[in-house]
């Protein structure tokens, strides 16, 4: 009987049949995130279950922005520049459709099209009131690239902003000059 470990099979596959397996992962991992969140918003309210979603943001963004700034091989400060390199390898925003770009001095951050909020209107569901996560899931993940950046939620539900009717939440990130 042959034994294959996961490594041997990943190195055996081709770099388009890697990225397909990436994409799948992070769609997978979003998916997870959804049936937990649905499982405890079903039976303990949406209350509880942003509660839940709120803690869970705080811890693992940290580990993730950890583990890419690890795997960039970023310095301790690598600036807005680390950032931007950074922010489109968080396993969620791989998932859904994002852009990223340095306009005077700021990056500005979109996720142009978000799986949940899809998947939720698929499903006549309410929308997913995610401001009062994502602003851990983004600020943390941007304090721990390098602890200067500071954020500022331009629009993401339910505080949308007319101006970014392209987009289904944006945020810009950016250092004080006295910093």
């Amino acid at each position: 009987m042959e034994v294959v470990t996961g490594r041997e099979l990943y190195e055996s596959l081709s770099k388009d049949e890697l990225i397909d397996l990436l994409m799948a992962d992070s769609k997978n991992i979003v998916a997870m995130d959804g049936v937990w969140f649905q499982s405890v918003e079903k039976d303990h309210g949406m209350d509880e279950a942003m509660h839940h979603d709120e803690e869970a943001w705080k811890r693992y963004t940290v580990t993730e922005a950890r583990r890419i700034k690890k795997f960039l091989g970023l310095s301790e400060k690598p600036g807005l520049e680390g950032l931007m390199k950074a922010l489109p390898l968080r396993v969620v925003d791989r998932a859904n459709d994002t852009t990223v770009e340095m306009i005077d001095g700021k990056v500005l951050y979109k996720v142009v099209t978000c799986r949940v909020q899809e998947a939720r209107t698929k499903k006549n569901m309410p929308l997913h009131p995610c401001k009062s996560a994502a602003v851990f899931e983004y600020g943390y993940f941007a304090a721990t690239i390098d602890e200067r950046i500071k954020y500022r939620c331009v629009s993401c539900y339910p505080d949308l902003c007319d101006s970014c009717k392209d987009c289904a939440c944006c945020w810009e990130f950016y250092i004080e000059d006295n910093q």
